[in-house]
Formats: structure tokens, sequence, C-alpha cells
């Protein structure tokens, strides 16, 4: 196990400053960028535990707090364990704060954590990969194509939302790619219908995007967080071998 560097940054934009983590192998050496997308929940602990993780095999990882226009992480305070259908009060706070991050905003503030990864010491040069969790798994999708030459690979996990009927729609970008995409989506999700499902494959299978999309059977939105009851160990175990594998092939 590698030892690794970790610290607070913060990320100018063109709205105010994000707060962030960043965490890479304690080497001395620059390695390949990774932007990492939160879930709905934010920059936590166990986020930060996933980001270590992937840090151990040779990435510089930055995880922004992508809500920051509402203050420093944690934006809603949360229990050490979540459970949404205990909690309810948690979701009321929370949607708000999510529907207000509207793609324009994520295109802008995509291209504030790009330029900080491009000018950080610890990252080497070249694209970047991308790994985003629940609504990270849109901006994910967002950024991959509204910052194509800076984006190698983008992975998104239980994402919900990636091929509606909205004009905006993240999957509607899906010609301007040019990353190699991997989506894993959760079994019997409300947010990522099958019909969603299909329009994403057709999407990307049109456009000529070299991507897999696959479900996770029996795995619920959210089965990689395990400081909710949603965790599935199975399944995130499987989504770090696919994300690694995705990560060796491309960066």
């Amino acid at each position: 196990m590698s030892t690794l560097s970790r610290t607070s940054v913060e990320i100018a934009t063109a709205d105010g400053t994000a707060d962030a983590y960043l965490v890479h192998p304690d080497d001395g050496q620059a390695h390949p960028g990774v932007l990492m997308y939160q879930d709905a929940f934010g920059l936590r602990p166990h986020l930060k535990a996933m980001a270590d993780r992937l840090a151990e095999s040779g990435y510089t990882v930055l995880v922004p707090n992508v809500f920051y226009r509402h203050g420093s992480a944690p934006v809603v305070e949360l229990p050490e364990f979540i459970d949404m259908e205990a909690r309810p009060d948690i979701v009321e706070k929370i949607v708000p704060v999510m529907e207000s991050l509207t793609p324009d905003l994520i295109e802008r503030d995509a291209g504030a954590y790009l330029a900080w990864l491009a000018d950080a010491a610890p990252v080497a040069d070249g694209p970047v990969g991308i790994t985003g969790y629940c609504m990270g798994a849109r901006l994910a999708l967002y950024t991959a194509g509204t910052h194509a030459d800076r984006v190698a690979a983008a992975a998104g996990f239980h994402g919900g939302w990636l091929a509606g009927e909205a004009p905006d729609s993240p999957h509607l970008l899906a010609g301007r790619v040019t990353a190699e995409l991997y989506f894993a989506h959760a079994d019997d999700d409300p947010s990522m219908p099958e019909e969603q499902v299909d329009r994403l494959e057709q999407a990307l299978t049109e456009a000529g995007v070299k991507h897999r999309c696959e479900v996770y059977e029996g795995a619920h939105h959210g089965y990689t967080q395990s400081d909710t009851a949603a965790y599935n160990p199975a399944a995130a175990e499987r989504h770090w071998t696919e994300l690694l594998a995705l990560f060796a092939r491309t960066l």
C-alpha cells in the first residue's frame, strides 16, 4: 500500500472558491489525474476514503465540493450512517441544492477543476480520468462532452437521469465525447429506468463513442457508498475492478 499525501485545497472558479480534497502517492512523482465527482451527499469521510483507495493505485485524485456555492462541505449535516427512509429530511435539504447545479454551471466549474489539475505539480501531463457517483455520473458525462480535449476516460456508477427527455439531457452530448466511457447502472433504479438505459446506449453507439454500459443486477441506487443503506459490497468491488481497468487502459 502506497504512502499517501492528503490535503485540502481551494479552487478558484468563476463564481467563487470551491473547497476540495486532494490525494496522491507521496513519492515526489507526478501521477495521472482523476476528477472524482461526488454523489448527492457530498464530500465527506467515505468519499475521501474512496479517493484514497484510487490514489493507492497510482493516481492523483481531486474531489471537489460541487455544492460550494452553498458553503463548504458538508453543505448538509449528515449522520455517520445514511438511511434515506429513516431520514427523509436529508433528501428534502439536498434536492434543491442538487437542482441548483445547472448544466451551464457544471460546464463552467468543470473547466476550473480541469485547469487546476493541469497546473498541479502532482498531476502528470495529459488528459485526465473522471469517475462519478449518483449525480456525479451526470457531471462526468457533461464534463466529457463539454471538455473533450481534457478527458481520456469517464465512468459513472448508479447515475440518474443520464438520458432523459429534457433538451439539456447529458446523453445529447454524445457526439462531442472523445473519451472512453463506462456506465454501471443500478438495478431497478427509478432515476435511470430501462428506457433511459436504452436511450443512453443508443446515443453513445450512434455517436461512435467507445463505451460499455451494464446493469448490476441486485444492486440498488447508491451501491458503492458504504456509509449508506444502499451499499452492496459485491457490486462495489465490481465497480473498483472496472474503474481501475478503464484507467489502466486510458491514462
